[in-house]
């Protein structure tokens, strides 16, 4: 893999960042955490070099100056709201966010419930963090908010709410996801801490999209379409651009609700710290970037990837056109199509010769290996037996595993467990290549190039099942499939 962006100048001019940041204040910043912490594989996809746990690794580096905040809504501990990348519900995922950053030695100082009226479920999940000891505060609807300023900046709106004790200079406000009201419980923090008479600061800490480049960069427009179903819109922050004459880029969001944290600032402190949108954030990413081209090509990418995601989401009623057509528009921004995609392309050729479901990978090096659906197996774990052989030196025409062993499986799948589809998943060709690899040198071989795979582009012609999906995403290949369902 090229590499254009430099982790280590990254964990070192952030954290430096960040402490210059704290020291503007009277030694307390509140900063709203955005993005993921633990795995951002959006982040490690687009800018070769970033690794997924980076954020963390910058974190650990503060360690002693930071305490966790982490905010869930009572309305999405009502519905049940889930997280959609890990299919647990909110409330689940604020005990394992929890037990995630005390494994890392992270102080968890309590839990902040938003947007609380009385609702039964938060009382039941507020009363089990007490049970747990696990320090918990309640945070209350503001009429008129975000936009009634007079009343949110009084006693009567932030000063209702609980206030937040905490001891380290640095407090991170995260949650399991957007619209938990973790501005909202930073600013209701600032208002109660100027109270008390202390002038705490607000930061906010979101990797994209990259304000010091420029709108229409490759890797401001994957931003854009990894988030197309939230409608985000990459902008010119007018605010950085009146206030300083440079341009710098940020979202629609943020700069929508600038002039009313422009007021609350102003209530809370008689002036705003900050011109900007953009001069709240502490983003230091894009002066890391060691190889722009590199980071280009794998943005490039990146927004082809989150096409067939869109494509195969509305294929299964997941989301509707407007998803689709966004990022068809940002296509033409980028100036690409899924043509540049070349396992697309693979897949499709070999589609056209056989007349079968087709498969293609992408090695590090270049090299294309495809495969195709047989009677035995399906085309994607085909395409693995194919891979693995090429990488092990072993001859195409070679069966690793013999016909005499695929068919009493196929039998047990159509006979015994009322299956449909009698061919191979790739999971069944893996655990038959590890049995076989007791007694074959050849399958032991084989087996042992699947941590090669990590890194490498598939694309198949048809939609695959959850079964292989969740195999290519352990073996870290980054998966695509037409959006078009096994008869």
């Amino acid at each position: 893999m090229k590499i254009g962006f430099d982790n280590e100048k990254y964990l070192k001019i952030q954290s430096e960042h960040i402490r210059e940041r704290i020291a503007q204040f009277d030694g307390k910043l509140y900063m709203e955490l955005g993005g993921k912490l633990f795995d951002d594989h959006h982040a490690s996809r687009i800018l070769p070099g970033f690794q997924p746990d980076s954020k963390l690794r910058m974190l650990a580096q503060l360690r002693d100056s930071i305490e966790i905040v982490i905010v869930i809504s009572a309305e999405d501990i009502e519905r049940n709201k889930i997280r959609a990348d890990l299919g647990i519900t909110y409330d689940k995922d604020v005990l394992r966010l929890r037990d995630e950053f005390m494994k890392r030695d992270f102080m968890v100082g309590s839990v902040v419930i938003t947007h609380y009226n009385g609702q039964m479920a938060a009382d039941q999940f507020r009363h089990r963090l007490e049970r747990m000891g696990i320090k918990t505060y309640i945070h209350y609807p503001i009429e008129g908010y975000p936009h009634n300023v007079q009343l949110i900046a009084s006693d009567e709106g932030y000063g209702k709410n609980d206030f937040v004790e905490t001891s380290r200079e640095l407090v991170i406000v995260t949650a399991p996801g957007p619209g938990s009201g973790k501005m909202a419980v930073c600013l209701s923090q600032l208002y109660n801490e100027n109270r008390r008479g202390k002038r705490a600061g607000y930061a906010k800490f979101e990797t994209f999209p990259v304000w010091n480049l420029p709108l229409k960069h490759p890797i401001n427009i994957a931003y854009e379409a990894a988030t197309a179903d939230l409608n985000d819109v990459n902008m010119i922050d007018p605010f950085h651009l009146e206030a300083y004459g440079k341009i710098a880029i940020n979202y629609n969001r943020d700069i929508e609700i600038y002039p009313v944290l422009n007021a609350l600032f102003e209530g809370i402190y008689g002036e705003n710290p900050y011109k900007s949108p953009t001069d709240m954030g502490v983003n230091m990413i894009g002066f890391c970037i060691s190889d722009d081209e590199v980071c280009c090509q794998a943005s490039r990418d990146e927004i082809i990837r989150r096409y067939y995601t869109a494509t195969n989401k509305l294929a299964n009623g997941a989301c509707n056109e407007s998803e689709v057509n966004k990022i068809l528009m940002l296509f033409n921004q980028a100036k690409i199509t899924t043509a540049n995609r070349k396992t697309t392309v693979a897949a499709n050729e070999r589609k056209q010769q056989t007349g079968q479901p087709a498969s293609a990978m992408e090695l590090e090096d270049g090299t294309i290996i495809t495969a195709k659906t047989t009677q035995l197996l399906g085309c994607s774990a085909a395409l693995i037996l194919n891979v693995i052989k090429h990488l092990a030196g072993i001859g195409h025409d070679v069966k690793l595993i013999p016909q005499s062993l695929i068919e009493p499986i196929q039998k047990t799948k159509i006979e015994y467990l009322g299956g449909n589809n009698p061919r191979l998943h790739t999971d069944e060709v893996l655990v038959a290549l590890s049995v076989l690899s007791q007694h074959d040198e050849q399958c032991r071989r084989a087996l042992e190039q699947l941590p090669r795979l990590r890194g490498c582009q598939v694309h198949t012609t048809i939609m695959l099942g959850e079964v292989d999906r969740k195999i290519f995403k352990k073996l870290g290949c980054d998966l695509t499939c037409d959006p078009i369902k096994k008869k």
